[in-house]
This record gives structure tokens, sequence and C-alpha cells, in this order.
């Protein structure tokens, strides 16, 4: 389904337009830069969108949208694949914008532009929701879902690319037409991803605008736009949910997590401790289901400290492709997470490993792996979500004890429980406030396995069944014969 027959012609990532109608465009306001947080220096121009060219876009899709809609999902579903398919073939180049975007070693970058195709193509393997509720000589009765319209995806800086095909591939596979708001943080590889749909969609379909904070909100207001598709903290999530009452907007909020991990006293320390380093501090603690606070059984607490510690030490922080940490994404968490930091040296919590101030040989936003020993659970590095490299690690005895206070928050996106002893680790994961658990792993996700948060950390689904109907009207049909 290209539509300019350039499908091979090689993307120019010197520059960087939004996509509207079909074609990349020039904003009719002014352009902005971001700031790389390896080097300080400043990236490329990007646009930084006005209010016209909002609504510049939403009419484009909502012109797209009926064609869309009636197209065959096996037609939309090929497009999707074949978008997959261009999207891989230009990793290396994507992988160095989100590099140079958002602080992700270059391995790391390459990793989530190619789990992003991964789950594009999962999706497109995925059938039309719906069911045949009655089906009788007196009536048949079907639920079927139709697509809402115009979606516009709201993304974080932290994963730019892979939350966005989270959102775009269920959103377009069920016939709605898209626009995506990257990051005003990581725009670049956004832009470029977008520019490449066009090759394979109609005009107004896939759309991507690039902008400052006033972007936003003209799109959650904009009475042209059918639903929000939100990552990002739950303070803003909040501020969504409350305009987009106001058009009755339909809505998925995909929100903050402070995710607990409790280790069961009969695990082997150093196999769980590598795993929980490795979950803790990979993307440098960025990561919305990254483990948040560690409960370890007093039995074995120093064993597993000890193993966190030995990890933690051997993460490699620095420059070049081997790096394990790269630094913090952008200057904003960067300031907020030694603001933290402060805060521990502040209060005197005990520090196993890493430091409060930053990284002095290093010139960007770089901040090393820390691990906090046995805090006190109403500090502010254990009650807050940090986002960044910076670990709690807690001491616990009573089972019903740390249920309690593993709960004892208004988080609840995930959680995990390690243990042998699988009547107890189900037992303990049942009672779990959280929307994702898993035992003896953490941070698990896929395309067709519905993901969600409780309490504060979420509103509706992503993925799964349950995430294309998201993205749909629900509709029932009664039929009695004539």
């Amino acid at each position: 389904m290209a539509t300019n027959g350039q499908t091979s012609a090689p993307l120019d990532f010197t520059t960087f337009l939004n996509v509207i109608d079909g074609k990349p465009s020039s904003t009719l306001g002014n352009t902005r830069c971001t700031v790389n947080p390896w080097t300080l220096e400043n990236n490329p121009e990007v646009p930084s969108s006005t209010l016209e060219d909002v609504n510049r876009a939403v009419e484009a899709a909502q012109k797209a949208a009926k064609s869309w809609a009636a197209t065959p999902w096996k037609e939309r579903a090929s497009a999707i694949h074949k978008f997959a398919d261009a999207i891989e073939s230009q990793v290396e180049d994507l992988a160095k914008l989100v590099k140079m975007e958002g602080g992700k070693p270059f391995m790391w970058a390459q990793h989530e532009i190619s789990l992003s195709v991964q789950w594009l193509r999962e999706f497109c393997k995925m059938d039309p929701p719906g069911s045949v509720i009655e089906d009788t000589v007196e009536r048949k009765v079907v639920t079927r879902y139709t697509p809402l319209g115009v979606v516009v995806g709201i993304m974080p800086w932290n994963y730019p690319i892979l939350t966005s095909a989270m959102k775009l591939g269920p959103a377009m596979l069920t016939g709605n037409a898209f626009i995506w708001k990257p990051s005003p943080e990581t725009p670049y590889s956004s832009l470029k991803i977008a520019e490449l749909a066009t090759r394979f969609f109609p005009p107004g379909i896939f759309q991507a605008l690039s902008g400052d904070d006033s972007l936003g909100p003209w799109l959650t207001q904009h009475p042209g736009v059918n639903m929000i598709s939100f990552t990002g903290s739950t303070r803003v999530g909040k501020h969504i949910m409350g305009v987009c009452s106001k058009t009755m907007k339909r809505l998925v909020l995909e929100l903050g997590g402070n995710d607990p991990a409790i280790v069961c006293a009969d695990v082997d320390p150093v196999s769980v401790a590598t795993n929980l380093t490795f979950i803790a501090f990979n993307n440098s603690g960025q990561i919305c289901i990254a483990v948040k606070r560690v409960y370890v059984h007093e039995a074995i607490y120093d064993a597993v400290l000890a193993a966190i510690v030995n990890c933690a030490q051997s993460l490699k922080l620095g420059q070049d492709d081997m790096t394990s940490m790269g630094p913090i994404s952008n200057r904003n968490q960067y300031e907020r997470l030694k603001d933290l930091l402060a805060d521990v040296e502040r209060t005197g919590l005990k520090i196993a490993t890493g430091s409060t101030k930053p990284a002095s040989d290093k010139t960007g936003y770089f901040l090393a792996p820390t691990v906090i020993d046995n805090p006190p659970d109403n500090s502010r590095i254990v009650v807050e979500e940090q986002f960044g490299p910076i670990l709690p690690v807690l001491k616990w005895s009573d089972e019903a004890d740390v249920i309690r206070r593993a709960n004892a928050t208004e988080a609840g996106l995930g959680a995990s429980v390690w243990s042998r002893d699988t009547a107890q680790a189900e037992r303990i994961a049942d009672q779990l406030q959280a929307g994702n658990v898993w035992i003896n792993s953490h941070a698990e996700m896929q395309p067709n396995i519905p993901f969600a948060g409780h309490k504060e950390s979420g509103f509706g689904v992503e993925m799964g069944v349950e995430g294309l109907k998201s993205y749909c009207n629900v509709q029932s049909v009664y039929t009695k014969p004539a």
C-alpha cells in the first residue's frame, strides 16, 4: 500500500520535519532543539508545531479515517508488516538517533528498534476482536468492534519507539488514523519513522507532530480527536483525564510505577541479585516497570545485598558502544535525581555502593548506579518512583507485613516474587496490587498479553486482545428473522 513508489529511497537523517497528510512538512511556527545527554551539545532543529499544524493534521486524519476503516483487516495488517520491514532495514541509522536523543547505549538503542519491529509483526498476527453471543432460531446476537476514528498517541522519552509501537500497531490495525506526538525530549527517531510510514499508508492515516509543552494540550482538547493514548507521569495523566472528560474522548493511560520485588529466603542470592540488578539499572533505571524497591528476607539479606553491590559495580558507565549504562535522558530528570540523591545524603541513609554526586569525570548527565542499604519505609527513595539508577534494598521477616509494605503505594504497575516454593510465591503474588505480576522474573511483556496498571498506574489496557478493543467502540448487533 505504498503511496509514492519510493519505498527503497534512503531517508535523509540530517533534517527533521513533521509528517502531515502524507508528506514531510515544515512547521508554520518556529523550530527548537534538544540537548544530547552524552555531550550536552545541541541536537539538530525540529519543528515546534503550532495550533494551525494541529488543525491541519486532525483534518487530514478525519478525511482519511473512513476509507482506512473500510480497508480489510488483512490489508491493514499487510501494510503495517511492510512498514515494520522498512524500519528494520534502517535499524542502525535509527538507533543512532535514539542514542543521540535519549542517552541509550547504541546496543540498547538497536534493541529498542528491533523489539519494536518484532511487536509490530506480532500485532499483525492477531485476529479482529468480536464474538457471537447467541445464535438460535429466534435470533443472533454478536459483538463487533469498530474504529474510533482519530487516535493521538502521546509518548514518553524513555522508550520513544517501543511505546509508540504499542500504540500505533493496535490503533492502525483496528482501522483508526493515528497522530504521533513524540516527547519534546526525543522527537528525532519518531519523525524519521513517521516519514518512512508515508511510503506504506494513505495520506492522513499516519502523521507525526513535534513540539513543545503546548502541543499536548492542543491535541487533547481538540474536538476532532476521538482518543488519547498516553504514556507518562501520573501527574500529567490525571490532567489529561480531566481534559478528555470535556469532550468524552476515549482514553488509555499508562502511568508511573514503583515496582516492588519480594525476595524469599530460599532463593540463590547471586542468581536473583544478578537478575534484579539488570532489571533495576537497565536504561539507567528509566523504565516504567523496572524494579524500584527490593524487599529481601532477613535470612539472606546480607548475601543478596553483597551480590547486588557486586553486580552494580561491574556495570560500565561511559561513552563507547560497549557501555552498560548511558547518561540520564534529559536535564529535568537529571536534576530531579540529583535532588533525590541529595535527600539520601541529607537524611544519612547508608549507601552500599555508588554516590550521591554526579560522575565528575564525564561531560554528560551521568550518575553512577547507587544502592541504598535498608532505608526506612517512609524515606523518599522508597516512597517516590526514582526512575533512575538508585535502588533501595530493604529487609523483611514476616510475609503478611512485606505484602503490606509492597502494596503501600498509590502505584500499581508491576511487582515480582522470587522463590523456589511455588505455593509461597503464588500466595504472595495473589495479594499484590499491580497490573503485572511476575514470579521469578520481572518486566516481561508480549504483544499478545494485556498490559495495564492498577490504582494510579493506569487506566485502560494496552496490548493483547483487550488492547485492540481499547481502540474501538463496542457494538452489539441483534438480528431476528424477518
